[in-house]
């Protein structure tokens, strides 16, 4: 087949992909007026998923099976009246395209609902007869009816502040509105890094007073003042912030202080109000009133209490660094340090470090020390999956590498159902281990425990259900195989002593430095302290996988009215931060009640 034989034929087969798309989506809005499950249910496999975000339940919702799917559409159409089923013109077309293994047309279309405008992604294949039917489809909320976002057409012709404050200066303008003299914020974001500056940027554009505190004296410190060689390690077109996009001369993986930087950049661009050296130490609910009293603490001692209705905890899935109990760990006369609080390995050139932990962060500081001439030894405790940085880890950036607008790859994204979720990962974490056999080899024949999650689902699932366990591999694998960097299986230590480490065979390692990475509290230990024993119960579990399959608590309302939570990755941020924000808005506009 010639170039233009092949061209023709594409052509032919994009264009018969959206005839295909627009007659099911006809027939979709059809059968949906309708609200006869039955008619629903005809166009769906068997074996299908729908994953709704907002526009029909107001929740994060997957229902698996063409009757269920069918009999919750019918019941939820009859408040969501959703219509106007298209493919926009400005978006992806209609591709045929391999997903989970199933040939599909996959279609983003859009439609509105007595709420707002929504959008999806349905995947369409033919069933045993020849019929095209739905196996996969998906509804999400992007807008509320007369408060759409301030952007593009809809830009404001100054400043977001100009309603609200006098004067003509932009400047001045932003100093009252930051200052918060004579007035309170509806919203209180804490922590000011991707999931904080992500969360308050689309507050900002749906018109929700947001105040966004951070507790070290500059935007972006939270990064800056991580140990020294940290570099991102998934690749920049996965990364952007909302409404800004990194410039396109930027490293593929972006250097920690660069991004510190660019977070400052952003919060200054997207006129986010935020009280840096602040730290949230606590609060309490006025069920009377529905507000928060919040305590923020300065760094110069003094406290300011505001009244928001709202608080967005934004401070990472961790919270305070986790120092195990370790036997004879007191008695030890070295130096030790938290992984939090370890910077480089300049001036331990010649001495002996130890690294509690085998995770991303013990790795990185291990090659950081090794390169520093320190002779250095990963300490494992628990088995932990090791991935490497490129290929493998770029198998979970496939959407965003097939390019496109950024929103349309984020919708992809955000339309499976758990279930699909996992199944997808297991394939890819399959794959992965092809392409990294010869480092997990290498790896077990020195001893190091391997795994690939409780269910072969690999390191992206441990982030979900607990947030670490796993190493993106920047080359530590290889030089530990090689014996450049030290491997010691924790179970082979009888206690620290004053010099060292003394094993249960007798000998004693000397050691000048251990570095403690051994993670941190999960985030419902900030919570507790910040908000007391009694709330923290209350709200329950922050991240891990519930028994619905979506993380606890996070991008969603939670059992205690006016708290949120946001965490995550800076795509994860990005993409869920407007569901977020939507939700918050809707409340203040009375669309949406606390959760029952």
């Amino acid at each position: 087949m010639n170039d233009f034989d092949q061209s023709f034929h594409e052509f032919q087969a994009a264009q018969q992909a959206r005839r295909t798309a627009e007659d099911w989506l006809a027939a979709f809005e059809t059968a949906l007026t309708s609200r006869d499950p039955t008619k629903i249910a005809s166009l769906f496999h068997e074996d299908s998923h729908w994953r709704d975000i907002l526009a029909f339940t107001w929740h994060r919702t997957a229902v698996a099976g063409a009757d269920a799917i069918a009999a919750r559409l019918a019941a939820d159409q009859a408040r969501t009246q959703a219509n106007g089923f298209h493919l926009p013109a400005r978006r992806r077309e209609p591709r045929n395209k391999t997903r989970l293994g199933i040939d599909s047309i996959e279609a983003i279309y859009e439609f509105a609902t007595v709420d707002g405008g929504g959008a999806g992604v349905v995947r369409l294949s033919p069933d045993a007869n020849g019929v095209t039917k739905a196996w996969h489809i998906s509804t999400t909320l992007q807008s509320l009816a007369g408060h759409e976002e301030t952007i593009g057409d809809n830009r404001p012709t100054g400043s977001a502040y100009s309603r609200n404050f006098g004067g003509d200066n932009w400047a001045d303008m932003r100093r009252k509105a930051v200052a918060y003299a004579d007035r309170e914020p509806t919203v209180l974001v804490i922590g000011a890094a991707q999931a904080g500056l992500s969360v308050a940027a689309r507050l900002n554009q749906l018109g929700v007073d947001t105040l966004v505190v951070e507790k070290w004296d500059r935007i972006g410190d939270s990064w800056r003042r991580r140990y020294h060689s940290l570099a991102l390690h998934n690749s920049i077109h996965l990364n952007h912030l909302p409404y800004m996009e990194f410039p396109p001369t930027w490293p593929t993986y972006i250097p920690k202080d660069m991004l510190g930087n660019w977070f400052e950049f952003y919060a200054d661009a997207m006129e986010i109000n935020c009280w840096t050296g602040t730290e949230f130490v606590a609060g309490t609910w006025d069920e009377t009133e529905k507000r928060w009293t919040a305590t923020l603490k300065r760094s110069d001692g003094t406290e300011r209490v505001v009244r928001p209705k709202h608080l967005v905890f934004a401070n990472g899935v961790s919270s305070y660094p986790m120092i195990p109990d370790l036997p004879g760990l007191k008695d030890f006369k070295g130096q030790i340090i938290h992984s939090e609080g370890f910077d480089s390995g300049a001036g331990w050139e010649g001495k002996n470090a130890f690294i509690m932990g085998t995770g991303s962060s013990a790795n990185d500081i291990a090659l950081d020390l090794h390169s520093h001439g320190v002779n250095t030894t990963l300490v494992q405790r628990g088995s932990t999956t090791v991935v490497s940085i490129n290929p493998s880890a770029r198998l979970n950036e496939a959407i965003w590498d097939e390019g496109g607008l950024l929103e349309d790859c984020d919708l992809i994204a955000a339309a499976a159902t758990p279930p699909l979720t996992v199944k997808a990962y297991k394939a890819v974490a399959k794959r992965m281990v092809e392409l990294d056999k010869e480092i997990i080899t290498g790896l077990k024949e020195i001893g190091f425990k391997h795994d690939m999650g409780e269910d072969e689902a690999g390191h992206q699932m441990k982030y979900f259900r607990r947030g670490g366990g796993y190493n993106l591999d920047a080359g530590s694998s290889a030089l530990m195989i090689k014996g450049e960097i030290g491997l010691l299986q924790y179970d082979r230590i009888e206690r620290f002593v004053g010099d060292g480490i003394l094993l249960k065979d007798g000998t004693t390692l000397p050691a000048d430095l251990i570095v403690l990475a051994t993670g941190y509290y999960p985030q419902k230990e900030l919570v507790r302290r910040a908000l007391g024993d009694e709330m923290s119960e209350r709200i329950g579990p922050v991240w891990g996988i519930g028994a619905d399959g979506e993380l606890n608590n996070m991008y969603k309302r939670t059992p205690q009215e006016g708290v949120w939570f946001i965490a995550g990755g800076l795509g994860v941020c990005r993409i869920n931060s407007k569901y977020l924000a939507l939700q918050i808005k809707a409340m203040e506009i009375g669309k949406l009640g606390p959760l029952k």
